[in-house]
């Protein structure tokens, strides 16, 4: 990435190297549509052990950048703020009857059981609770929202308030996921937002973020609804 300062790189190669893999494999599967071999009708199972393999190593070679990671503080705020983001995520069911979300990444795509089975749940459940959180965190709240306050967001310290800053990674987040999930992404990001600035740790937010993927992960198991995931 030219014309940015390695913190800068640190920051957003991961996210968009990330996106670019999911956009990758919409393009595969438009393409594989009606191929009978799973590799192109289904790239999901593919793409996304290769997002764990590609953005983890980024986080590795990176990490001397991430010092802020290092900050641990407010993590009791963050698991709240992580279960009330799970209840935003699937209260449209439980008050409103929303039909159940069925379609999406199956583990027992290769077998109900045995290796292939568990090798699919351990890969999806790092990808979801590890993976995600920190490439997202450090996008959303370590980079842009302090890059809207000012533009070396090296020099402003994490959790700086703004109402232009709170209002746009708020709004932004949700072009992240699905058009049906904006309400609830958008609340998830607002608080993903309060985390930051009442803990001023960008630990707090990974581990927020975490917590919420982690139940959600175990509600899909639990209802086999793999389109929350």
């Amino acid at each position: 990435m030219i014309g940015v300062t390695p913190h800068e790189r640190a920051n957003l190669a991961p996210f968009f190297v990330f996106l670019g893999l999911l956009l990758f494999g919409e393009v595969i599967k438009s393409i594989g549509e009606g191929y009978a071999h799973w590799g192109w009708a289904h790239p999901q199972y593919w793409i996304f052990p290769l997002q764990i393999l590609v953005c983890g190593g980024m986080l590795l070679h990176y990490r001397k950048y991430y010092a802020e990671l290092k900050v641990c503080r407010g993590l009791s705020w963050a698991v709240v703020a992580g279960v009330i983001a799970l209840g935003v995520w699937i209260a449209p069911q439980w008050l409103f009857g929303a039909p159940a979300r069925v379609d999406g990444f199956q583990p027992h795509f290769f077998g109900p059981d045995g290796w292939t089975y568990w090798m699919n749940v351990i890969a999806r459940f790092f990808r979801l609770v590890v993976i995600v959180p920190i490439v997202e965190e450090l996008f959303w709240r370590g980079f842009l929202l302090r890059y809207i306050v000012r533009e070396d967001f090296e020099n402003v310290p994490f959790g700086t308030f703004t109402w232009k800053s709170f209002l746009i990674v708020s709004v932004a987040f949700c072009f992240e996921h699905n058009r049906p999930d904006w309400p609830a992404a958008l609340v998830t990001s607002v608080l993903y937002n309060l985390v930051a600035y009442r803990t001023r740790s960008l630990l707090a937010c990974v581990v927020a973020h975490a917590v919420t993927n982690l139940l959600l992960g175990f509600y899909v198991l639990k209802t086999q609804q793999w389109g929350f995931w």
